[in-house]
């Protein structure tokens, strides 16, 4: 049963990585829309088409309750950036100890 540990485990770290590489990536998304960034420069539309089916679907889901962009400003990314950070903290470390009582 120590290879589905590893397996888990191994799991836990890819998870992990891509979490904490996506956490960068919403900050570099957001941090563009303070400039004014050409439309169609490849890593402007990367970042778009990564970060904003996400962002959308945090101001249609939380804007109900919550006034999310308010004053110019749009706390979406805010909320997900809080959200990844959420998910860091716990699915990684559930698997690392799911991972632990197989072995």
């Amino acid at each position: 049963m120590f290879v589905v540990g590893n397996l888990i485990s191994a799991l836990a770290g890819v998870l992990y990585t891509f979490l904490h590489i996506y956490t960068w990536v919403v900050i570099i998304a957001a941090l563009i829309t303070w400039v004014n960034p050409d439309p169609y420069n490849p890593v402007v539309r990367f970042l778009y088409s990564v970060t904003e089916p996400v962002f959308s679907r945090v101001r249609s889901v939380l804007g109900r309750f919550i006034p999310l962009h308010t004053m110019g400003i749009d706390f979406s990314p805010l909320i997900v950036l809080l959200i990844l950070l959420f998910l860091q903290q716990f699915l990684p470390q559930t698997l690392y100890e799911i991972a632990a009582s197989f072995r």
